[in-house]
């Protein structure tokens, strides 16, 4: 557990929301709960863990926040990505969705 990032915990939360048919249709917003860490192992599963505090500094340590505005997506090979730029039209519907 101490391995993963907080970075780590958001891309498999992405992931969880992305895998979702209904978010091809419509955005979908998706929380992020305190005190539950969201993993991607090596193999590509998803997981999630309750946390505690007790050693909340170890976990902080090395992680980074992720930037407002960051769009996680799965490519075609399977494999998790994430883009920081634009992602939206100006009219706010999703710039590479289904035509």
């Amino acid at each position: 557990m101490m391995g993963y990032s907080t970075r780590t915990f958001l891309i498999a939360t992405a992931l969880t929301a992305l895998s979702s048919s209904a978010f091809a249709q419509a955005a979908m917003p998706w929380e992020m709960k305190t005190g539950v860490g969201y993993a991607y192992d090596k193999e590509g599963k998803t997981f999630s863990y309750k946390m505690g505090t007790n050693n909340a500094a170890v976990l902080l340590k090395g992680a980074k926040k992720v930037k407002k505005g960051t769009l996680f997506f799965i490519g075609q090979n399977g494999q998790l990505y994430m883009r920081s730029g634009p992602y939206l039209e100006g009219d706010g519907t999703f710039m590479f969705g289904a035509n």
